[in-house]
């Protein structure tokens, strides 16, 4: 009999706590969350629920005021050491490019920190990723400036990918865009998604890319998941922000979609 397979993520009985003004904010409380491998969940929640800290968690850029959050195996803490985008890849909402780099030299930038490889074999890496994400070779030595908002997109997603790791996180991966260029952004997505068996953990309020992009999502309210699943399962739980934010004007014509992606049935 085989051995049970790990999630890639795993998230205990997490209380995320923010103190100002000798005043504690709970943000989570008693939160739990498994993410398997090849899965393409996505976050929603409203405003202030916390779906951003549970990224920077995952990433452990913030610590658990009590919990566990574990990634691959690890404590999310231990993500800080050196190497760590080889195994989780982060899609900041706006890019966060560095504008003094070149493309290149921004999607280079994570293998020429560790200090490993001939600049070379990075400049050849570095390449290949920006043709991955649908960029011609000709782009390579532009500036961020000189980019249009989708194309920052892909040279972030690329750099997010240099280093191969097996878990992608997207902070809002649509926001900023025209409806084509969000439309094409997500195709992209889900080409990447099925051909280099990534697992994705994706935070937006977009339900065009929700529906479109989602193997599950899982719904932040009143401090912890309060369901997960397809999204038609999700769509059909009681509460009062599920029915606000799927059921509006925006919901239904976004739900369209799950006629059009069955695998998000």
């Amino acid at each position: 009999m085989s051995a049970p397979v790990e999630p890639v993520v795993q998230i205990d009985k997490l209380w995320s706590v923010f103190r100002s003004a000798g005043q504690a904010a709970v943000v989570h409380q008693d939160l739990d969350l498994s993410i398997a491998a090849g899965e393409l969940l996505s976050i929603v929640g409203g405003s202030g629920s916390g779906k951003t800290v549970l990224l920077r968690q995952i990433l452990g850029l913030e610590k658990p005021a009590r919990g566990r959050v574990t990634v691959l195996g690890k404590p999310a803490s231990e993500l800080g050491n050196e190497g760590a985008a080889s195994r989780v890849g982060m899609l900041f909402q706006h890019g966060a490019l560095f504008s003094a780099f070149t493309v290149l030299e921004n999607i280079a930038f994570p293998l020429r920190e560790l200090n490993q490889l001939p600049r070379a074999l990075i400049r050849d890496a570095a390449m290949v990723k920006l043709q991955m994400v649908g960029l011609d070779p000709s782009q390579a030595h532009k500036m961020p400036a000189d980019l249009s908002g989708g194309m920052v997109k892909r040279v972030a997603l690329a750099r997010a990918l240099i280093m191969d790791p097996p878990l992608l996180l997207l902070d809002e991966p649509t926001a900023g865009l025209d409806p084509d260029s969000a439309d094409a952004f997500c195709a992209l997505l889900r080409s990447l998604h099925r051909e280099l068996g990534l697992t994705v953990v994706m935070v937006t309020h977009d339900l065009d890319t929700l529906f479109e992009l989602s193997t599950r999502i899982a719904v932040v309210a009143d401090k912890h998941i309060i369901v997960s699943g397809a999204p038609k399962e999700v769509i059909a739980y009681p509460h009062p922000f599920i029915h606000d934010f799927f059921l509006g004007e925006r919901g239904q014509r976004a739900m369209e979609l799950l006629r059009e992606y069955p695998f998000a049935v």
